[in-house]
Parts: structure tokens; C-alpha cells; sequence
């Protein structure tokens, strides 16, 4: 506390000095060589002045007392005046050019006695600036409040009385005194103002309306609108807009000086308004801010309490559509401008990049704003299972090695999330949409594992970009997962090992299934059931299957084939555990199904491992399962991809202007088939076949009817393919990292199929190389495919008809020679994503035998 007494009184003499150097004491007969006053000073500017003060202040030069018109100054700010009188000083050389007018002008029109701002004291000093074409003072002004925490809090506070906004023609007037104003720029003004007004009623009417009457409105005491006018009318003026930057630059050290060693914010809640003034300018987003002003600034606001930045993100979160995309474009462009201008690697983290970190935990709250000034939904969640609490009182090997510690740890909760109570999964529709938060520049620079490590264990310590899911594009997120899945299966390998040492017990460090291809589905049950009653750990060590009676070592291959077979089987419209509907090519949970849970439990279990060992599955479900697999319930809303006829048809009752009771004839009793046609109903309500469906209670049919359908018809279903799901998926990062539908590209891959990105990625091997005559043949014949034959020759040869996350660039695919001209049709190693292709005569020949191998191919080790 002493050392930060005496630095203060050092820098108050400091600017003293340069106060004394450039504008002097104010005595005309003053004899002092050291001030501006004294007759043959020569005049110095800034940048000397700031040299020359610190020379005098070692040497303890004489310092004037102040004239009596400059006491009285001195007496209004008392405590820092002098630093905020320096920096206004410090804006530019154009005040030290105005400075014979400014020695011209009346003491009134030096405004030194404003120690905060308004709307109306900001246009009265731009009115006499105007008037005198002199912008002086005002910059002044601005330079002393808005370099000032103090002054800054006690500015356009609503109860100074001027947060009404001014009137159109008054706004008009104020324009008109300024005679030679350019008509464009005038123009430019009044359609800011306008915008001012209206935006809220017109672009925001969906977010901040909804955000507003969801959350009811957040208190404030700064008049945000006012700031928008002030900001609106003179940001236009490249002279003022000057000393908002400077301003910046000087405040922004102190700020976070008040927020790393004092509690300013619980102190006072005020506070708040820096940031929320600060982030009104719309000029944050130019180079000359982000070089200079932003990186310190995010760092300011990310050392705000929790409480805080909650209260910020709902204040923002009732802002305008674009004035949420301007906040966070500002950030985006700042992290994606400090990572272009600075070279990361593995020894340099972009994790430890102050400024990036600082800029992305800043767009974590705009995120969250356009999050909850979206469509929410908090209501309909998942009952969530809990799992049987162990009895034994004996430390497990697992708990020893510290294993049991680092898997409970599972998902974390963002305390941000927690402190706003919402979950981006309870975002149907976000303002802006979530594409739009992804910072491409900054998935290039990142090193995963490094971040990986970060998140999983030193999260203390240092910062992870998981913390921050929604900047990450999938392919990243999903590389972050990877590791996580190895880490686990490195981990099971490791305590099997030490079980045998321990135990004498030869325990298998692999799941290991060997199934019968034609009773893939009875092994596979049996197998898995078993694992999963005893230990269902073991679903978490690698998998590796084998066909009885068939050679193969399953480096993936065989594991991608084993899916597949289940998947048919399971699907088969015939078996009867799902239906299909021909209009939308989806399958959905089968109601009237006779199969028992444990079926519906190994689809999960199989949906799991497919995520786990990174394999692609051809499932075609609606997104409404993977918002349950999240924990979301299906809605209404739901029904529009999965039974998109019935969506329809609710619609149009929501929608119908009649009279719905006598011309629909619809009562709270509905009708369905059961899996061998006859009719079966249902009551939405008790006696429902007694309650007519009319105009007030329709809305309450729609919501219980999309219940029925898509959660209590199913209940029993869906429970048990949960329940399989979580078995491997529960203690991953992947509901902390994914949305919904991230969730479905992981476990389906991407249907859009770039066969030019598979070329560029694709290497050569046995002889080949890119400019052979048979790899151009190749390529144009595989380009000439139709979309189903290039569909058939990537499940030839990779094992799946889908891309990778992040699309087939991300496929590492392999042509070797495989001898020369031949009839012998091209081969594959499925495990490998090897194409094992001989070298054809003929463009022709190359055609037939690759069309006649991916048409025919079933089985591993085909020839």
C-alpha cells in the first residue's frame, strides 16, 4: 500500500512538471525557465515535454504555485485531476495548435469544472466547439472523463435526468448551427439517430424482446441509448474520435489495477458502466484499437467478478441483432488479428497469448448473450439416470493410481453457465448462429494435445480453449475428444496390467468381441450385455473384432464392417425395433416394438464405441435423438423433422382462424396403429375422448400430443438406448464440447463428399505417384462418378460412404501399385484406407474393373 502511495505522489509531480512545460502556470510575469508562462519559453511538443518532465522531477526542479484561475481548477478534482488533465494534454497535436484560441476563450468555455458527462453537456460543448470551429475543448473533455474510471461511472446515468432521448427536430436544430457541415455527413447523422430509435423495434424484436420479457429487464444506471446518440454524433468527426482511442489506452491501466487489487465492483456496482460504455463505441473493431487499446481492455473485463459479467451478458443479451454481431466481430477480430501477427508453436502457445485468452473469455459472454436473447427452451430436460452408488468401503486399484480421480471428473460445468442457469443445449435458435463464433485462424495455430492436457488436468493453471467450446470448430473439438478417448483406453491397458501383477488374473487389455457374421447380432448381445453387467469399464478399452472362420487383423477395418452388419440387422424394417419413413429417409423408435430393452441398449452401446474408436456408422436418425441423447426432451418444434406430416397438420390447427371445436371436431384422444395395423388410442388428458379441442386449449393439445410421440410413446425405448450410450460416452468431455448436431457428425460423418479435397490429401505408394498416366486416369474416372458410385467407392474403400469430420480433405487415403495390367479387380485394406490398385492398359478397363469391385464388394479380404 506504501509503494503504491509513493508511486502516485511520484507520477502526480511527474505530470505536474508536464502540465507546467505545456500549458504553464497561467502568471504572465512568471520568471520560472521551466514554464510554458514564463516570456522566452520556447514551446516544446508532447513527446519532449513528456522527457523534459522526468528530467525535472529527478532533478527536483521548481515547480510554479498555481495562478489563482487555474486554483480553482485544482480544487474540483482534487485526487487525479492532474493525470486526467495530462492525458487530455497528451491527445494530439492539434490542441497545442489551438492553443493562442484556447488562450482566447472565456474561462467558462474550458469546461474544467465538468467532472462527468451527459447527452446535453456533451451537445453544448460540441455547439460552442462548432460554433468557433475549434474542437479543443471538447477533446479535452472527452480525454479527461473518458480516461477516468471515476469520471466515467458518473456519466450518462439515467437519474441526471437526461436519458429521454431528444426529439427529432431537435436533433435537426442542433445539426442546423453548423452552416458548413457537409449535407452527406448531416445526413449520415440524422440516419444514425434514427436507427437509434428504431432498431429495437425492428431488427431486436425478436431477441430483445424475447430476452427482456424472458429475464425482465436488467438495471443499469448508465442510458445506454443516450451513449449510442453520443457516441453516433461524434464518431463522425475523425479529430474527436481521436481521444476515444487515447482515452482508452490511458484508462485501461487503471482499470485493471482497481479490478486485480481492490473489490471496485462489490463496492460498487456502478462500475459496470466503463464496460458497458466502452463497448458502445463502434470503432473497437479498426486496427488502431485493436493495436493498441483492445488486448489491455479484454483483459480488464475478463478480470470481472462472476456476478458481473453474468450481469453484463443479460444486459447484452437484450440488445439488437446487430449490435450483439458488432460486439462480437470486434472480438473475433482481435483474436484473428493477433494470431496472424504472431508465430505459435509448439514451445509458443497460442494458450498463453494474454491477448487471445483475454478476447475469447470477452466473446464467451457475447455468446452467451446471443444464447439467451435466442429461443430458449429450459423446461423439457431428460430425467437423468443416476448411477448405483458403490458399497465397498475398499479402495479400488483404479482409486490408488489416481485413475478413478481423473475419470469421475467427467463433465465440467462452465461457471458462467451456471451463475446465467442456461445451457447452450437449451438454445433452439440463437440470435446469431453458432457457425459465426468459430475463429478459423485460431483452430489452425492450436495444439490440441497441448490444450487437451490444459483442460483435463492443469485447468488452474493454464487457460484451454475447451473451456471456451464455441470457438473451436467440430474437427478440433473432435481431436480433443480423440485424445480423451486414447488417454482412457491407455489408462484401462495400464490398470489391466497391474490387475495381473497383482492377482495373478491374465486380464484382456482389449474388448475383444468375436462374433458369427451370419448371428452377428445374438453374439454381439450376448457379448456385450455381459461386459456391461460385470464391468462396463471394459466398453472403454479399444475394440477389436474378429469373424469367426475369416483371417483378419482388425486394424479398424473389421470394426468399421462389424458396425455396418449390426446396424443392417438392427435397422431392418422387418425386425421391427424402428420405422421408416420414406418422405424424410429417417428411421424413428418404434412404439409398438416387441423386442426386449437389451437390443435397444446395444444399438447405444454400439453408437457409443462408433464415437469412442472413431468410426463412422450410416445411421440415419432425426436430430431430435441426438438433443435426447443431450438431455433435451423433443417438443413440438421436434415433430418438423421427425414426423414432419403431423408437424404440419399441428401447425395448421395452431394457425386455423375458425371455429376449431365445431369445424375440426378434434378431442384430447388420439389414434395410432400398433405394429400389425389395428388401431390402438390414447387419452392426452384423463377422459380425454370427452374434451373437445378449441381455440384456448389447442396450444395444450399440440404440446401433449408432440410429448406423446416423441418421449412417452418411446419411453421405454429410448431409456435403454440412452442408458447403452452412456455406458461409453458418460465420462468424456463429449456434452461439455458438442451440440446436438456436432454430436450427429461425429457418429455419421458429413454427407457433403468433396472428392477434389480427397485428391489433394490423397499419397502414393509401390511406384505411384500424382502425375501417372493411370493416377490422372484415376482421378477423371472417379470425378465422372455419379453420386451413388462415388458413395460405393468410398465404402470400398474406407469401410463407410460418409466423409470425416471436417470432410474428406481429412481422409488420409492411400494408392499402392498392385502389379502390373491385369483382369484382377482393384482390392482394398479397408483398416488403412488403402486402394491396392494394378496398373490398367486403358482409361476404359480402369472403369469397368473399379465399377464392377465397389458394386459387388461385402466381406472383409475381398479379392
Amino acid at each position: 500500500k506504501n509503494s503504491r502511495i509513493l508511486f502516485s505522489a511520484a507520477k502526480h509531480l511527474i505530470e505536474r512538471y508536464f502540465r507546467q512545460l505545456t500549458e504553464g502556470c497561467g502568471n504572465g510575469a512568471c520568471t520560472n525557465e521551466f514554464c510554458a508562462s514564463c516570456l522566452g519559453f520556447q514551446p516544446m511538443d508532447n513527446n519532449a515535454a513528456a522527457v523534459r518532465a522526468l528530467e525535472l522531477y529527478k532533478i527536483n526542479a521548481k515547480l510554479c504555485d498555481p495562478h489563482p484561475s487555474k486554483k480553482g481548477i485544482s480544487a474540483a478534482f482534487p485526487d487525479n485531476h492532474s493525470a486526467k488533465d495530462t492525458h487530455a494534454a497528451l491527445m494530439g497535436d492539434h490542441e497545442r495548435k489551438m492553443t493562442d484560441k484556447d488562450d482566447l476563450l472565456p474561462p467558462r468555455e474550458d469546461f474544467r469544472e465538468v467532472h462527468y458527462l451527459t447527452e446535453d453537456k456533451v451537445y453544448e460543448i460540441l455547439s460552442i466547439c462548432e460554433g468557433k470551429r475549434d474542437y479543443s475543448p471538447l477533446i479535452r473533455v472527452i480525454g479527461r472523463i473518458f480516461s477516468s474510471a471515476d469520471g466515467l461511472v458518473q456519466s450518462f446515468r439515467k437519474d441526471q435526468g437526461q436519458h429521454k432521448p431528444h426529439t427529432k427536430e431537435q436533433r435537426k436544430a442542433h445539426q442546423g448551427k453548423d452552416e458548413d457541415k457537409d449535407e452527406d455527413e448531416k445526413e449520415r447523422s440524422t440516419a444514425m439517430d434514427q436507427e437509434s430509435e428504431e432498431s429495437e423495434a425492428s431488427a431486436s424484436s425478436r431477441g430483445a424482446a424475447a430476452a427482456e420479457s424472458r429475464l425482465g429487464p436488467v438495471e443499469v444506471s448508465v442510458d445506454v441509448e443516450a451513449v449510442r446518440r453520443v457516441y453516433a454524433r461524434l464518431l463522425s468527426n475523425e479529430t474527436i474520435e481521436a481521444a476515444f482511442l487515447n482515452a482508452l489506452v490511458y484508462l485501461t491501466p487503471h482499470v485493471e489495477l482497481d479490478l486485480t487489487y481492490l473489490d471496485v465492483y462489490d463496492t460498487n456496482p456502478d462500475y459496470l458502466n466503463i464496460f458497458v460504455i466502452v463497448m458502445e463505441n463502434s470503432n473497437l473493431h479498426s486496427p488502431e484499437y485493436l493495436e493498441m487499446a483492445m488486448p489491455l481492455f479484454c483483459k480488464c473485463m475478463s478480470k470481472l467478478p462472476l456476478p458481473a459479467l453474468a450481469k453484463l451478458t443479460r444486459l447484452w443479451s437484450q440488445y439488437s441483432i446487430e449490435q450483439i454481431r458488432r460486439m462480437m466481430e470486434t472480438f473475433q477480430q482481435l483474436i484473428t488479428f493477433t494470431v496472424i501477427s504472431n508465430e505459435y508453436d509448439s514451445e509458443h502457445l497460442v494458450n498463453d497469448d494474454d491477448c487471445v485468452v483475454a478476447a475469447a473469455k470477452c466473446l464467451k459472454l457475447v455468446f452467451y448473450a446471443n444464447v439467451l436473447g435466442g429461443d430458449l427452451d429450459t423446461d423439457h430436460n431428460e430425467d437423468e439416470e443416476e448411477e448405483p452408488a458403490s458399497e465397498s468401503s475398499e479402495l479400488t486399484l483404479q482409486e490408488l493410481l489416481g485413475e478413478e480421480r481423473r475419470n469421475k471428473k467427467g463433465p465440467r460445468i462452465d461457471p458462467l453457465e451456471k451463475e446465467l442457469g442456461i445451457r447452450t443445449l437449451d438454445c433452439r435458435q440463437p440470435l446469431i448462429p453458432f457457425e459465426e463464433f468459430v475463429n478459423e485462424p485460431l483452430n489452425d495455430v492450436l495444439e490440441m494435445d497441448k490444450d487437451f492436457t490444459f483442460f483435463k488436468v492443469d485447468s488452474e493453471s493454464k487457460f484451454s480453449f475447451q473451456t471456451c467450446p464455441f470457438i473451436l470448430n467440430a474437427c478440433t473439438k473432435s481431436l480433443g475428444l480423440y485424445y480423451d478417448n486414447r488417454i482412457s483406453m491407455y489408462s484401462e491397458r495400464r490398470i489391466t496390467a497391474l490387475y495381473s501383477l497383482v492377482q495373478g488374473q491374465q486380464l484382456n487389455p482389449y474388448l475383444r468381441l468375436k462374433v458369427r457374421r451370419d448371428h452377428i447380432i445374438d453374439d454381439a448381445l450376448v457379448r456385450l450385455e455381459m461386459i456391461a453387467m460385470e464391468n462396463p469399464a471394459d466398453l472403454r478399452k479399444q475394440l477389436f473384432v474378429e469373424f469367426e472362420g475369416e483371417q483378419g487383423v482388425d486394424e479398424g477395418g473389421v470394426s468399421k464392417e462389424f458396425f455396418q452388419l449390426v446396424l443392417e440387422e438392427m435397422f431392418n424394417p422387418d425386425i421391427g425395433m424402428f420405422t421408416y419413413d420414406e418422405s424424410t429417409k429417417l428411421f424413428w423408435f418404434n412404439p409398438s416394438s416387441l423386442e426386449n430393452e437389451a437390443q435397444f441398449t446395444l444399438i447405444g452401446i454400439v453408437l457409443g464405441l462408433a464415437i469412442y474408436n472413431n468410426c463412422i456408422l450410416d445411421v440415419h436418425f432425426p436430430m431430435v435423438v441426438y438433443r435426447k441423447l443431450m438431455g433435451k426432451k423433443g417438443t413440438y418444434l421436434d415433430l418438423a423433422d421427425s414426423h414432419p406430416v403431423l408437424y404440419q397438420s399441428l401447425k395448421e390447427l395452431l394457425e386455423y382462424e375458425g371455429n376449431v371445436e365445431e369445424d375440426m371436431m378434434i378431442t384430447f384422444q388420439i389414434s395410432q396403429t400398433d405394429l400389425f395395423g389395428d388401431p390402438i388410442t390414447y387419452d392426452l388428458k384423463e377422459h380425454g375422448d370427452k374434451i373437445p379441442v378449441t381455440m384456448e386449449n389447442r396450444k395444450e393439445f399440440v404440446s401433449l400430443y408432440a410429448e406423446y410421440i416423441l418421449n412417452k410413446s418411446v419411453e421405454r425405448q429410448f431409456k435403454a438406448f440412452r442408458r447403452g450410450f452412456q455406458m461409453v460416452t458418460n465420462e468424456s468431455p463429449l456434452k461439455c464440447l458438442f451440440r446436438p448436431e456436432e454430436v450427429e457428425l461425429l457418429i455419421c460423418g458429413s454427407r457433403n463428399l468433396d472428392f477434389y479435397a480427397l485428391e489433394e490429401t490423397t499419397e502414393y505408394d509401390g511406384g505411384y505417384h500424382k502425375d501417372c498416366r493411370i493416377i490422372k486416369d484415376f482421378w477423371e474416372t472417379v470425378h465422372s462418378f455419379s453420386d451413388e458410385d462415388k458413395r460405393l467407392f468410398l465404402q470400398f474403400t474406407t469401410g463407410t460412404d460418409r466423409a470425416p469430420v471436417g470432410g474428406l480433405g481429412k481422409l488420409k487415403m492411400i494408392i499402392a501399385k498392385n502389379g502390373p495390367d491385369t483382369d484382377r479387380l482393384p482390392t482394398s485394406h479397408t483398416c488403412f484406407n488403402a486402394l491396392l490398385l494394378p496398373e490398367y492398359d486403358t482409361k476404359e478397363k480402369l472403369k469397368e474393373r473399379l465399377l464392377k469391385a465397389i458394386t459387388y464388394a461385402k466381406g472383409f479380404g475381398m479379392l
